[in-house]
């Protein structure tokens, strides 16, 4: 990445010059440890160097492709792309990153085709995370400098998301669920709601949207990040999500629980400015909200759009 020195900055020393930009410690360091790491008008230079208007600095923030993920041809969808970072709208079945017996078929296999087919070494630096079976918007960093702003960002409670979701029985009231929320001993998977000082301090706004006698379409907005917060939320105050086999949200008219993450809000890392970004409800999702009626489907559209199937008008 490269930078020409602006006359404010004149006389600054280097070290200064990254920590205002948003340089983490732990990449300052990186950039240290690399024979091109910083470069001061082409020649390699140390944190101490004294900054003058008009000189070039660069920055070896991009770095190298993984070569521990594998690029597979996966349907990727794209929101937002720019030379810092992209929004993919993740669909269900498919995980962020590999795990065990998720080497191939994850997000990240994808994104990593994605740029390899076109010549470009990528690494993605997922920025939040989804699960396996929660659709919609996931940031990804595409360089170090980026990932270390966004990653700062979200910490500092900057970065904004919320979530349409589909829930057993009706709430028509707004409504705060504060708790803990712990591993359930027996379980490396399972969370469980407690007593906030039994476990991990967890906030979530509950905003219904639409109702009928089964079930309730609602916004979410997630004030902390706990391991399945929101699905142990609801089913804590008896609203499951439904098709959440995990946490007694079990119904058949879903084939995984109802969880998508509709709008992501974060500042831009480069110039701070407020970007939002929308995603699209997946098929799964907009077919039932379209039981709940127009009101429930005119708000569903208006939060982030419904994915459009072949042929079809909304």
């Amino acid at each position: 990445m490269r930078f020409v020195v602006e006359p404010q900055d004149e006389g600054k020393l280097l070290r200064s010059f990254l920590r205002e930009l948003g340089v983490s410690a732990a990449l300052t360091s990186r950039l240290k440890q690399d024979e091109c790491g910083m470069l001061l008008n082409g020649a390699r230079v140390t944190v101490r160097a004294v900054l003058h208007a008009g000189d070039v600095l660069e920055l070896a923030v991009e770095g190298q492709g993984n070569s521990h993920i594998l690029p597979r041809k996966l349907p990727i969808e794209v929101l937002l792309e720019t030379a810092d970072l992209l929004v993919v709208n993740k669909p269900a079945g498919m995980p962020t990153h590999p795990s065990h017996g998720h080497f191939e078929d994850t997000l990240a296999n994808g994104l990593a085709y994605h740029y390899t087919a076109n010549g470009v070494s990528f690494r993605p630096r997922f920025i939040n995370r989804l699960d396996r079976n929660t659709t919609g918007a996931v940031l990804v960093a595409r360089h170090a400098l980026s990932g270390s702003k966004l990653c700062a960002d979200m910490a500092g409670g900057k970065i904004q998301k919320t979530y349409l979701a589909l829930v057993d029985g009706q709430i028509t009231q707004k409504r705060v669920i504060e708790s803990g929320i712990r591993r359930r001993a027996e379980s490396i998977i399972f969370r469980e709601a407690c007593p906030m000082d039994e476990g991990d301090y967890a906030k979530t706004i509950v905003e219904p949207i639409a109702s009928n006698a089964q079930f309730s379409l609602v916004r979410l907005i997630p004030c902390t990040g706990r391991t399945h917060q929101l699905r142990v939320h609801l089913a804590f105050v008896g609203h499951p999500l439904l098709g959440d086999d995990l946490y007694g949200g079990s119904d058949v008219r879903i084939a995984r629980h109802a969880l998508h993450a509709a709008v992501l809000t974060f500042p831009a890392p480069q110039t701070r400015e407020k970007v939002t970004v929308r995603a699209p409800l997946p098929a799964d999702m907009r077919d039932l909200i379209l039981e709940l009626g127009r009101e429930a489907t005119e708000c569903a559209k208006a939060e982030c759009g419904f994915q459009a199937q072949a042929g079809e008008k909304l």
